[in-house]
């Protein structure tokens, strides 16, 4: 395998690996977490082996962006494979796939791409999945580090610079992991909520057209939401900035009544009540 080439034999069997994901995220919360998930991957001996942290929190207070962050960071590719649900062992390992020509191709999914390619494997959202599909990662997540594909029939070692990590919600929508699947995801890195300078800061990372009058408004609008143990996330106020920018630009609309009603549409009129006037 070269550089730019996507395939690879192995056992026999050809794969048809995935690409890595270029995407826009910058990771400006906390440096400590950062160290945490870097101290996690390191390797401080021959026989030393990188941990598998989980990074865990509520939904939307960057649990993706602080591993996909990392991960570029260190100079490597990095790959997102989504949870779900529905995810199926062979989802996550190699999938057959009838080619144009009636020929079945094997397609290697991003968890196995990152670990022939010695990427950065970033499980979204983990605990949306079955214990089943979590069975199929047990060997890659302990010191065998290779996974088996009864599709294919071959099984894939995983490179020395392959680094993995599952992000998971703090909420009711989710599995409770396995017992053999929690110890063999150590460490916990956890996110809470962020301070007000760091959430200014994100604001400010994502929407900097945006006019500061509205990013302040965003944030102490957060801010009291925090304080109140409410699961309004700084995600939500990125689309709220976005919204209210967009009803003033199409509508004549006055600041604080755009803010309002982005905040009534985006998370119904309860949160007003954070809101100033």
């Amino acid at each position: 395998m070269q550089d730019g080439i996507w395939k690879i034999d192995m056992e026999g069997v050809t794969l048809h690996m995935s690409h890595p994901d270029e995407l826009p995220m910058k990771w400006v919360g906390q440096a400590e977490l950062t160290r945490q998930l870097i101290a996690s991957w390191l390797v401080i001996s021959p026989s030393d082996l990188p941990l598998n942290p989980r990074i865990l929190g509520k939904p939307g207070v960057g649990k993706t962006t602080l591993a996909y962050s990392t991960g570029k960071n260190l100079g490597k590719e990095v790959y997102i494979f989504q949870a779900t649900m529905d995810t199926r062992p062979e989802d996550l390992l190699i999938t057959p796939v009838v080619s144009s020509h009636g020929e079945i191709k094997y397609v290697a999914s991003p968890v196995v791409t990152a670990m022939i390619r010695g990427g950065v494997l970033i499980l979204d959202e983990g605990n949306r999945m079955s214990e089943k599909s979590w069975a199929s990662l047990a060997p890659l997540l302990d010191n065998r580090r290779y996974i088996e594909s009864l599709v294919a029939g071959i099984k894939v070692k995983a490179h020395p610079e392959f680094r993995f990590c599952a992000t998971m919600n703090d909420d009711a929508s989710t599995f409770e992991l396995p017992e053999y699947i929690h110890s063999r995801l150590q460490p916990q890195i956890f996110l809470d909520f962020p301070e007000r300078d760091d959430e200014l800061s994100i604001l400010k990372e994502n929407l900097p057209f945006l006019d500061e009058q509205i990013l302040e408004y965003v944030v102490n609008f957060l801010q009291r939401a925090h304080k109140k143990d409410e699961i309004y996330t700084v995600r939500d106020g990125i689309n709220i900035a976005r919204y209210a920018a967009k009803l003033m630009k199409s509508g004549n609309s006055e600041v604080f009544e755009a803010l309002r009603k982005a905040i009534s549409q985006i998370l119904k009129d309860e949160a007003l009540v954070y809101a100033l006037q």
